[in-house]
């Protein structure tokens, strides 16, 4: 078909010709990720040199030769390999010192760490350098490392050619199998790694004690394994053969060796960088099972970039049950950071990590609060008592949709009233940095300014809205987000991370648990309709295909928010990787296995199970007399059934119960608990009152016989606006 168009039209024929005569040809430059060439003379004697393609006048140049005829020149090049991962590591330790008074040397760690490798036994890899991502993970979990080195070894087999053996390295590691030599002269360079060949020293020592090679030469071969060139294969081949049966060893035997070396030659690390790479693995796994606050914090901060890392991240700070606070004004850095609050300890989100707030512009702000006598009480105060000038109505808008501005009033609300806000806060900036005196300033400490008051209107922002928002410039939302019972889930339930999917899963049938976050119905090109249905996971979203056959079998489930179990193939098109659905039903949480790990959220009732002394969350059992805790001292605010029943009479006979549930900020929960009791003071009547709260992974109930209630439907409205998403009110 391509003749015939080609030879019929004159336009076709001379664009495959041109397209001919520039096939093959450089199309563009472009620089070495690590690439330094280094010479006693200077370089521009020896080569040509360019600028970069992407750069400036202070870039350093490159060479116009590309990587094979700079070698061939004799130049030396190295590849210098900088690593996020080394930065984490100095960030986690400054931040230990300051956080424990802790000073920790790496070198001096001990390499058979238990609480390490334990953590690794159990593929709790996430943040841990070079062992992320469900292959790795898997093996890893398999291998249950007991050294640094098993980690270096598992390392340099994850990749192409090694691979295959990974198998046989982990079943000779734990005795399944016996481990077996080609020939005793083999034993002592692979006893180390149980028979398998796993570094390219082993290939070098192999080459030389049963060919006769020297290292200069067993070098050579490899390389010339490395680029597979068939000519050249064959002469090192009937070299190799030659040395063997010349050292008294049989062709066939000759011909084995030469064959379980060939994969890893091309392939395989040199042991010096698998150990390398193994020890940073291995810090970096030290610092997140020892020290989980201070490395997750430093991991936050080297993510701030990457929003799909970011959100992972944060939900693995989720399943380890350390909690993520939302941004904040007036607690919040400018980075992530750990903040200690009632005897618990957190990760706070930094103003700086809200997009559309860049530090330059957070900076002053948080150095001038730092400054101030006493914590702003309000949007006013804060505008009179900490410098804002530094922060456009771009950067308060992000700030306030991202739920940082929250203590002050409802979102919506405050951005009704943004402009007079920004004005009061530049005005105010402008006042300090005069050198007027006020009439108030004359007359002393007696008597303070009184402040512009900025009156917010009655407005209350949707959790749909809120969550839409928080995802745009936070990557991860805090408000009424269902995906929350879906974290600590056990490895060995349904997918619920989109880091648990990748092209190592195309073409396997998995099952996952996520929230639908949009539905498109379309046709094919035979008129046959079909779904897709986006679902969003922990740290990312997937879209889910839903054909023909399977539509009319999952009527009902494909709605937005809802949460979804689906069984489906993995697809990798592109670099675009989709679920084949094969069958949904709607997720109900109440199904999932009681054995979550610490962090999940579990729906609170009075029969709250125990195991070992603890939660489903982690909290430790209260004594079996147990009165309701302080509202302040929640170490996690557990999930609340919002099961209030709508009123319809003014006023209604029965019980009024109370569900209050601590959200371990104590001002928040202290203000709403002031709320509440001035509301059922002020509506005295005979209702009986009982409170429940939640409190450490369970319920308390208890009754409050000294005050009595007329229960109306005022009363009811009211208690549910004091509560919000922190409890309930209903009649029984």
């Amino acid at each position: 078909e391509l003749r015939e168009i080609y030879e019929a039209d004159e336009g076709i024929r001379k664009l495959v010709d041109s397209a001919k005569a520039v096939e093959g040809t450089t199309r563009h430059s472009s620089t070495h990720a690590a690439g330094v060439v280094i010479s006693k003379e200077p370089l521009d004697t020896l080569v040509p040199l360019q600028r970069p393609p992407r750069g400036d006048d202070e870039s350093i140049s490159t060479t116009q030769y590309s990587m094979d005829p700079v070698a061939d020149l004799g130049l030396l090049k190295m590849d210098f390999l900088g690593l996020s991962n080394l930065s984490i590591l100095a960030k986690a330790r400054g931040l230990i010192s300051r956080t424990r008074g802790l000073d920790v040397d790496l070198r001096r760690v001990p390499l058979d760490d238990a609480k390490t490798l334990e953590m690794l036994g159990d593929g709790d890899t996430v943040g841990v350098f070079q062992l992320e991502g469900a292959g790795m993970t898997s093996h890893i979990k398999h291998l249950q490392p007991s050294s640094m080195v098993d980690v270096a070894s598992m390392i340099a087999l994850y990749r192409p050619g090694p691979m295959e053996h990974i198998d046989t390295f982990i079943q000779a590691k734990h005795g399944e199998i016996e481990v077996k030599y080609l020939h005793p002269v083999l034993e002592p360079i692979l006893e180390e790694t149980y028979g398998v060949i796993v570094f390219q020293d082993q290939v070098f020592l192999i080459a030389q004690a049963f060919a006769g090679y020297s290292l200069g030469e067993a070098d050579v071969l490899r390389k010339a394994m490395g680029k597979k060139d068939p000519a050249i294969m064959a002469k090192e081949k009937d070299k190799f053969i030659d040395g063997a049966t010349g050292n008294g060893y049989p062709l066939d035997l000759a011909e084995q060796v030469f064959s379980l070396i060939e994969p890893f030659a091309g392939y395989g690390f040199p042991k010096a960088h698998a150990v390398s790479y193994g020890l940073i693995s291995y810090w970096t796994a030290y610092l997140k099972a020892n020290f989980q606050e201070e490395y997750m914090v430093s991991l936050l901060n080297a993510y701030s970039e990457n929003t799909d890392k970011l959100a992972g991240s944060i939900n693995e700070c989720r399943r380890l049950g350390i909690r993520v606070l939302a941004p904040d004004v007036l607690l919040s850095d400018t980075e992530f950071s750990v903040e200690k609050s009632n005897g618990s300890t957190a990760i706070r989100f930094g103003l700086s990590n809200v997009k559309n707030v860049g530090e330059s512009a957070i900076e002053p702000f948080v150095k001038s609060r730092a400054a101030a006598e006493e914590t702003p009480g309000s949007i006013e105060a804060m505008c009179r008592a900490v410098d804002m000038s530094s922060m456009t109505k771009k950067t308060v808008e992000s700030l306030t949709m991202a739920g940082a501005m929250d203590r002050f009033g409802d979102r919506g609300a405050i951005l009704d009233t943004l402009d007079r806000i920004h004005s009061l806060a530049q005005s105010e900036a402008a006042l300090r940095n005069s050198t007027q005196t006020t009439m108030f300033d004359m007359l002393g400490e007696s008597m303070d300014a009184p402040l512009a008051h900025v009156d917010l209107p009655s407005v209350r922002t949707p959790d749909a809205e809120k969550q839409q928002w928080e995802t745009e410039l936070l990557g991860v939302t805090f408000s009424g987000n269902k995906l929350d019972v879906l974290v600590g889930r056990s490895p060995g339930e349904a997918i619920v991370s989109r880091s648990q999917i990748g092209e190592e899963n195309s073409g396997k049938k998995v099952q996952l648990v996520g929230q639908v976050s949009s539905v498109s119905e379309r046709t094919t090109k035979n008129d046959q309709p079909y779904v897709i249905a986006n679902l969003a996971l922990l740290g990312g979203d997937i879209d889910v295909f839903v054909w023909q056959n399977v539509i009319k079998d999952t009527e009902g489930v494909w709605e937005t928010g809802k949460l979804v179990e689906v069984e489906g193939v993995v697809r990798v098109r592109d670099d675009r990787t989709n679920i084949s659905c094969q069958s949904a039903a709607e997720y109900d949480p109440d199904r999932a296995p009681e054995d979550r790990q610490n962090g999940a959220p579990k729906e609170l009732s009075p029969q709250t199970k125990y195991t070992n002394g603890k939660s489903p969350n982690g909290h430790p059992k209260p004594p079996a007399a147990a009165a309701p805790q302080p509202v302040s001292e929640a170490a996690e605010p557990p999930a609340i059934q919002q099961d209030a029943e709508p009123t319809t009479a003014v006023s209604q006979a029965g019980k009024l119960i109370v569900r209050l549930s601590e959200s371990g900020e104590q001002e928040h929960d202290q203000r709403m608990l002031e709320d509440v009791k001035s509301l059922l003071l002020n509506s005295p009547g005979g209702g009986e009152i009982g409170l429940e709260i939640a409190a450490d992974g369970t319920l308390f109930t208890l009754d409050w016989p000294t005050v009595k209630v007329e229960i109306t439907d005022d009363l009811l409205s009211g208690l549910e606006e004091a509560l919000g998403s922190g409890g309930s009110a209903r009649v029984i």
